[in-house]
This record gives C-alpha cells, sequence and structure tokens, in this order.
C-alpha cells in the first residue's frame, strides 16, 4: 500500500545547543530537539529519577480513598479489590494486593470474566461481594462510569472507592472516593497515567501517609512497568518515568511470576518490546480466553513451582488464542475481499471468539487502511469490536449509528458494541453510509520522519547512543530516519517471500537492510536501483561484530 512520507518539521533550531549541552550525537540532538522539551525536561527525559513522581495527593480525592481504606483497616472491615481482565487490569490488581500483603493486610481480589460478564462493574457481582460480606470494594482501572452499580452497592450497605483512568461521564458515580485524573476538577499534573499508574499512586499516598519507606511501594515498579506498556499509554512525564525505572527493576525482578513469564516469551533483550510483544499478549490471552485468574495468581504467588505451572498454563492459552485469532482472520480477510468498495469494512459470522476479534479487527484496519467492525453472531446476538485509523472518530461514528444498537463504548480510535443479529445489515448499511459522509476521498496510511540523516551522520556509536531514548512506545516512537540515494547491491526475500533483505551501497559503504513484511516489495526493485529508505537505526550483533542495520519501514525510487 502506497504511504504518504511526511519530514518533522523543525522548531526550535537548538540541535547543536541540546549535542553540546547533554553530550549527544547530531542525530540524538535532532530527535530531542524535536520534541520541544526544555532543559529540565530534557534532564528529566534522558534520567528520569524517583523524585520525578509528582505529589500523589495532588489527586482527586486521593485524601478521601487514603481515609477510607485506613478506616475499613482498622475495624477489620472485609475488603474486595475489583478489577479487569487485561493487563492493565491484572497488574494494578496485584500491585494493591501484594502491597497490603506486605503489610500483613489481607485484601481479596475479583476478576470478571470477559466472556461471561464482560469489563467494569456489574451488578450480579456486587451482589455477590454485599452477600459475603465485603464492607468495602477499591476499583482499579474501571468504575468511573458504574453509576448504577455504585448506586446497587451503597443500597447494600458496601462502599466503594474508585480508582481509574478513563474517561467520565457528565455525573460521577456517588462513591466514598473517585481517583481519576480524567476528572473535569482534577489538578493533577498529569493526566495519561494508566489504570495500574493510579493503583500506584494510591499505594505510593498510603505509604506517605503512614510514613512507610518509599522503597515499599517502589519495589512495585517492574509490575507497574508492565501495565503501563501494555495498556498503551503515552510514554511521557510520568509514565515515562514509571516505564524507565521499572524497566530497570524487570531485568532484575524479584516477582517469581514475571520470571517465568519472561522465560516463556524468550526475549533475549529485556525492553519495551519484549514487553509489548512478549508478556502483554500473554497475560491478556487469558482474559480473551476467559482464564482471567491464572494471570492475576501467577503474578501473586510466591511458590517457583506454581509459578512455572502458571506460566506454562498461559502460554498454552496464548497458543490457543493464536491459532483463533489465525483461523478468524483468514475468514474475515475474504469477506473483507468483498467490502473492498465499502468506506468502512463491517464483517459477521457465527463462530468467532469474541475474546480474540478485536485483534483481527486491528489487522483488518492495518491491511485495508479503513476502519472496520467485526461482530460474532451468537444466536439472537451479535457482540464485537472495532477499530479505526487517523481522521476518522470512530466513537462519534458509532453515536451517530446508535439506533440498531443495545450498548456501545470506546473512544476515537476503538469501540465494542453489541446489537440484535437481525439488525446486522440496517446498521452495517447505515454505518457505511455515514462513513461515506465523512470520509471524502481516499486516506493513506502517513509515514512521519524524524530526521533526514547521511551516511556521516550515523556510527556505531551513534546508533547505540539512540537507546538513551527509550523505552519506545506511545508518544515516543523509536525514531525513524530516511536516507535518500542508496544504490542496491543485492535484493531477495527470506521466509517463501515474506520479508524483504537488501545491501544498499552509498558513497563509502554498504548498509545491510531488513523489512518484515514487505516481501512484495521484491517484485518492484532491482539491482543498481536508486532508492530512498525510511526505517529504524539497528545495530546487528553477529559472531561478536556490530554492524548498523536498517529495519525497514517503507521505500521509493529516488527522484
Amino acid at each position: 500500500m502506497k504511504k504518504r512520507w511526511r519530514i518533522k518539521e523543525e522548531t526550535t533550531n537548538r540541535v547543536d545547543e541540546i549535542a553540546s549541552k547533554f553530550n549527544l550525537s547530531s542525530i540524538t540532538a535532532k530527535v530531542i530537539s524535536k520534541k520541544n522539551l526544555t532543559d529540565e525536561e530534557i534532564t528529566k527525559y534522558l534520567n528520569p529519577t524517583r523524585k520525578d513522581f509528582y505529589d500523589p495527593f495532588l489527586m482527586p480525592d486521593m485524601d478521601k480513598a487514603i481515609n477510607r481504606i485506613c478506616l475499613a483497616i482498622k475495624n477489620n472491615e472485609r475488603i474486595i479489590i475489583y478489577g479487569d481482565y487485561d493487563a492493565d487490569g491484572i497488574t494494578s490488581t496485584t500491585i494493591l494486593k501484594r502491597f497490603f500483603r506486605d503489610r500483613g493486610i489481607n485484601i481479596d481480589a475479583y476478576i470478571p470474566n470477559r466472556l461471561d460478564e464482560g469489563y467494569g462493574l456489574n451488578k450480579e457481582a456486587i451482589q455477590n461481594i454485599a452477600e459475603e460480606g465485603y464492607k468495602l470494594i477499591i476499583t482499579v482501572d474501571c468504575g468511573i462510569t458504574a453509576i448504577d452499580e455504585v448506586s446497587l452497592a451503597k443500597e447494600l450497605g458496601v462502599d466503594v472507592v474508585i480508582t481509574d483512568h478513563h474517561e467520565p461521564l457528565d455525573t460521577l458515580p456517588n462513591a466514598v472516593a473517585v481517583v481519576d485524573c480524567k476528572r473535569k476538577d482534577n489538578k493533577y499534573p498529569f493526566t495519561q497515567l494508566a489504570g495500574c499508574g493510579v493503583a500506584f499512586k494510591l499505594i505510593q499516598a498510603y505509604s506517605q501517609k503512614l510514613k512507610i519507606n518509599e522503597n515499599e511501594c517502589l519495589k512495585y515498579l517492574d509490575i507497574v512497568c508492565i501495565g503501563t506498556i501494555s495498556d498503551i499509554v503515552p510514554l511521557v512525564d510520568e509514565n515515562r518515568v514509571i516505564a524507565k525505572l521499572g524497566l530497570l527493576l524487570v531485568k532484575q525482578t524479584k516477582n517469581l511470576g514475571l520470571r517465568e513469564i519472561l522465560r516463556t516469551a524468550g526475549f533475549k533483550k529485556l525492553d519495551s518490546y519484549a514487553i509489548s510483544f512478549g508478556v502483554s499478549p500473554r497475560i491478556n490471552a487469558c482474559g480473551r480466553m476467559g482464564h482471567q485468574e491464572i494471570a492475576l495468581q501467577l503474578f501473586l504467588t510466591d511458590d517457583p513451582i506454581e509459578a512455572r505451572k502458571c506460566a506454562n498454563e498461559i502460554e498454552e492459552y496464548n497458543r490457543i488464542r493464536q491459532e483463533t485469532e489465525k483461523r478468524i482472520y483468514e475468514e474475515a480477510r475474504i469477506l473483507a475481499e468483498k467490502e473492498s468498495d465499502k468506506p468502512c469494512i463491517i464483517l459477521g459470522k457465527e463462530n468467532w471468539h469474541h475474546g480474540v476479534i478485536g485483534i483481527v479487527s486491528s489487522k483488518i484496519t492495518e491491511n485495508y487502511y479503513k476502519p472496520s467492525i467485526l461482530l460474532c453472531f451468537e444466536g439472537e446476538n451479535a457482540k464485537g469490536s472495532g477499530r479505526s485509523i487517523s481522521g476518522f472518530d470512530l466513537h462519534e461514528a458509532i453515536v451517530a449509528c446508535s439506533t440498531h444498537l443495545k450498548n456501545f463504548g470506546g473512544h476515537s480510535m476503538a469501540i465494542g458494541l453489541s446489537l440484535d443479529t437481525k439488525d446486522f445489515n440496517d446498521f452495517k448499511d447505515e454505518f457505511n453510509q455515514y462513513a461515506s459522509s465523512k470520509i471524502t476521498e481516499e486516506l493513506v496510511p502517513e509515514i512521519l520522519i524524524d530526521e533526514v540523516v547521511t551516511e556521516k551522520d550515523i556510527s556505531i556509536e551513534a546508533v547505540k547512543e539512540l537507546s538513551l531514548l527509550e523505552p519506545f512506545g506511545e508518544a515516543n516512537a523509536q525514531p525513524l530516519v530516511m536516507i535518500k540515494g542508496l544504490k542496491i547491491v543485492s535484493i531477495r526475500t527470506l521466509s517463501e517471500g515474506k520479508h524483504l533483505k537488501l545491501t544498499l551501497k552509498s558513497d563509502n559503504s554498504l548498509i545491510d537492510v531488513i523489512g518484515f513484511n514487505l516481501g512484495t516489495y521484491a517484485d518492484d526493485f532491482q539491482i543498481e536501483d536508486k532508492i530512498d529508505v525510511v526505517g529504524n537505526l539497528e545495530i546487528n550483533s553477529f559472531n561478536n561484530m556490530d554492524k548498523i542495520q536498517i529495519n525497514l519501514k517503507d521505500l521509493r525510487k529516488s527522484i
């Protein structure tokens, strides 16, 4: 698919100043200069410390939350954590339960089943919690929109402390405390924490209130880091502090479950990539397949045998998830070909697993660069997920086309929805009609390039220095560079045509290039062609030799 290349504009003209002041190479200084950071912010960006955390009591209702928890502990009330089944929710629950367990305080945990109960608080669970004698629920990564459920809890004599990071409605739940920086009256300096980040601030506040050594909450940053990176929140400001400091702990983690899941993931380098593509999918696979309790058990156990058993079970659930996803994707791709002329690809079928169709929707959207909605038909009911592209607000669209929907929610780039199966075609027609009015021209994926570089800009030392910008993730992507006018010396495909392998020549040297999933480009280029390439600069170490390699994202013939 043809992509539009756009180079980030230089607005500060501080490259030389930044390079000199922070002793950086030109290429690293160029990337940082485009982030428009002050010197103080650059220092925090490059070398965050524990002193860079904000005061947790600046969060809305944090004092109320801590006071209610302290009262419950003093009165020996039964307390339960109500979490979520994804990696953010599982790590959030782990942080609170382990922290209080280390204080000798027994707090129980409840994670709803994705397939039977869905996301967030539900009335049946609230009823059961009340009947079992709990007097305080602490939510993590959920609860901000649970107005009816919190009211029910109150009627049943159960108080609720909400900790969440999602967008609130106009009316807040009638809870004892609502700790969420997305509140309109928020004064906390950073609003993009993951759910586990908010849970971490809760134990940080509790530690300050009871004058507990700060190391007692900081030691959980490995788990906070996993949830933060997994939830794809922007890795800037306090999230970057969490991720950068947390990754240092991940490499020497004392959490037996985390050690085991890192072992099964098999990544040699423990960085944000290993978390995003190794750890996160495995934790999420448990929730997707309806076995969320195994992921929580993994992180809570102090028994090495149990930790290995849980990790092996999770590996099996992940394998089943992958097979299920592959089957659904192949079926969806065939159906999508018939819809490729439509502005939005909307598909529905029986025997699709609604725990994984969100991933498939993402892949369909990526392949066709169109919004997509996939629904699984379960008798009279249809339940599904949708993913969008830049420039099309999927949540706004679903609100406008909600005539046939029973439930829906989400944000501009991702939604969940349900409707009656008999209304599928009417919904599909209505949605495509709406999309046609909004998507008036062909949308083309855009590659945002950090810098145009030449052979003189790149050296092994300069490329290694780019690791200072890690951890990479949302809002802090691995730098993309463009190099112009390189000559193709060799070109071939790998893995039965799936990947592209190039050797390119600049004026004075050869550069290796690998293009994952770009094998189809081999038919469009030949030896001696002069090309421009966009990709990430990497070091390929082999036989104790370091060589610069470009991880290719796109290429075109030089003009």
